[in-house]
């Protein structure tokens, strides 16, 4: 029978039957009163893992304001994929080794303090959250709203948001978080309608000299961006930290979000890595409404997913005002070290906030890339039969492996040559529909798996650099891998690319890292369709694509607008460099240009591409 768990901060009653006498639990915690509630959210845990049966229960937070403070928290050590990997952390929710429990906030805010990861769901089966907010009472990164610019002295005006919490060290901002520091090195800049700013993108924060010409008011001299800047304006401070996500899920099965938001995080908004089956149903990183103070959101990706398998759906979000991503899919090359006999290797993570995890089980399937040409190595794919950590007793904190695998290795792979290893079992298909993503920096979507993906019904609306990414890189980022089926249908895309960034060649682009393009023999990506979207741009880029075999570009409308200044590097609707198999066929392009004949094509086959 379903039992249903009512916490209200005050009591705990667990209903075993209607029947049944309710036992209460005391917490001494109400809500909107901004006491401590991390010791009750430690209790509850406690509890629920106490359990000793396997019954679905729902835990019902009553609607209200919690406050939670790192003195009473969690103390964990956690290595979380694609952040920093610095320990311990402090962590509101410590799900951990739960099944069958979905927590109900009703509707409440959960307020937290400091650096602290709000939510951990770690090995559970069957976990849900649902109907709350995660914001944090100080954030990291701060606001300047421009009040007054004189190009003549070089100098503006401006009012920082969150006022105070801030001091001056020889003319130098220091942004004082609760119980950390942190020195802005770069910012966002933002339009007054919450849009970020036309072409500049990561714009530096090194100032001659800040200093207080009003309390919350700063007089800056000597900044770059004096003679660009207007009144109303506004410049996001941020570091390049990545402390916590907001939402931390490892080594899980049956995962649901729903209708939860994230405000802020100092990391990614959610991080999922090495579990399986997630759905986010109306999970947004966004701002809290329209007249929200804030335009900054997180300081890394909306959601990203490293290493999952299964299905990941994402649906019905709103993701905006973000410093990245709006998701992010993708596996971890490890790099090898060492050929240690015909079976064997060794092999690394090599970025610095990707490694500590787990990264494969005996049994996944996994293959070999040449990194310089992106290359599969070996015609076919092998299998882990052990896999064991070098620099620690376990895979928890390691960055080396020995991976033994059941067939003989191709001769090739040594430590001599740039040779990645990609496990495949931890791949996973991805549904992404019915999303808003605005207003963010960098990208939109990226997705990088070999399963199925399909990416329809979304709005991509002045995303400030590419809408779609197709990536895959093993000598940067080491984040996997080709894609073999995606499908992207029925979008709108408004003015997206404002800005360049980092493989932003066209509003979608497709651009594995391929350092040694000329030499390679196969192709990366393949099997990708673009259909029946909307295109509303000023500019004139809409698909770019690398080493990729089988591209449909059909059904779609383009029409152009004045909005901005065309200025995108490239000049082409159409940008390919080595592919085979392009259709281009029943497109609409509005205002009477031809753009199906306006194609670039470089190292590739006459007949690769096909206009219709």
């Amino acid at each position: 029978m379903l039992k249903n768990i009512y916490l209200l901060f005050i009591s705990l009653i667990i209903c075993t039957g209607c029947s049944t006498k309710q036992p209460e639990y005391t917490f001494g915690v109400k809500p909107d009163t901004k006491e401590d509630a991390s010791g009750a959210a430690v209790k509850l845990i406690g509890q629920l893992q106490a359990r000793k049966d396997t019954v679905h229960i729902t835990v019902k937070i009553p609607k209200g304001r919690y406050d939670f403070y790192p003195d009473s928290a969690f103390t964990r050590e956690y290595y979380i994929s694609n952040h920093d990997q610095d320990n311990p952390k402090k962590v509101g929710f410590a799900l951990e080794n739960l099944q069958n429990v979905t927590i109900d906030g009703q509707g409440s805010e959960f307020v937290f303090h400091g650096r602290m990861i709000p939510f951990a769901i770690l090995k559970g089966q069957n976990i849900t959250l649902k109907n709350f907010s995660v914001d944090f009472e100080l954030p990291a990164l701060r606001q300047l709203n421009i009040l007054e610019v004189d190009p003549g002295k070089d100098e503006l005006l401006a009012k920082i948001y969150p006022g105070g919490n801030y001091r001056i060290d020889t003319e130098k901002l220091v942004l004082l978080g609760e119980g950390y520091e942190v020195t802005p090195q770069g910012s966002m800049a933002f339009r007054p309608d919450k849009r970020l700013t036309y072409i500049r993108r990561d714009v530096n924060f090194n100032p001659l000299s800040v200093t207080e010409a009003s309390p919350d008011v700063l007089r800056i001299k000597g900044w770059e961006q004096i003679k660009l800047t207007t009144p109303g304006e506004r410049y996001v401070l941020r570091s390049w930290k990545r402390p916590t996500p907001g939402i931390f899920i490892s080594e899980c099965t049956n995962t649901v979000l729903e209708n939860v938001k994230v405000h802020y995080a100092e990391g990614m908004g959610l991080l999922a890595q090495m579990s399986e089956n997630i759905t986010l149903d109306r999970f947004s990183v966004c701002l809290k409404g329209e007249d929200d103070s804030r335009f900054f959101t997180t300081q890394a990706d909306a959601t990203h997913f490293s290493a999952c398998k299964g299905v990941i759906v994402s649906k019905n979000g709103l993701y905006e005002g973000m410093a990245d991503d709006a998701i992010n899919v993708h596996g971890t090359y490890l790099r090898v070290t060492k050929r240690l006999n015909d079976t064997t290797l060794q092999a690394r993570y090599m970025h610095p906030q990707a490694w500590g995890f787990k990264w494969g089980e005996t049994g996944d399937s996994v293959q070999f890339v040449e990194s310089e040409k992106m290359e599969r190595v070996g015609s076919h794919f092998n299998t882990i039969t052990s896999i064991k950590a070098v620099d620690k007793p376990t895979e928890f904190g390691a960055k080396e492996f020995e991976i033994t695998f059941a067939a003989t290795l191709p001769q090739e792979i040594s430590e001599t040559g740039k040779f990645g290893i990609e496990n495949l079992t931890w791949t996973p298909e991805v549904v992404f529909s019915d999303n808003i993503i605005r207003n963010n920096r960098a990208r939109g979507a990226l997705f990088s798996t070999p399963k199925r993906v399909i990416c329809e019904n979304n709005l991509f609306d002045h995303t400030h650099g590419t809408a779609i990414l197709l990536c895959g890189d093993c000598n940067g980022w080491y984040e996997t891998g080709a894609c073999k089926e995606v499908i992207i249908r029925n979008n709108r895309f408004i003015n997206a690319l404002t800005a360049t960034y980092q493989f932003t060649n066209a509003v979608i682009s497709i651009y594995p890292e391929i350092p040694n393009l000329k030499d390679q023999q196969q192709f990366f990506h393949s099997g990708i369709v673009i259909e029946n979207n909307t295109f509303e741009t000023f500019d004139r880029p809409l698909v770019y694509a690398k080493s990729t075999d089988g591209l449909v570009f059909r059904n779609n409308t383009v029409s152009y607008n004045t909005e901005f200044e065309p200025f995108h590097w490239n000049k082409y609707p159409f940008f390919f460099e080595r592919v085979s198999n392009v259709l281009i066929e029943n497109n609409r392009f509005e205002n009477g240009w031809d753009a199906e004949k306006d194609i670039r094509t470089e190292n590739s086959a006459e007949d690769a591409i096909t206009v219709k």
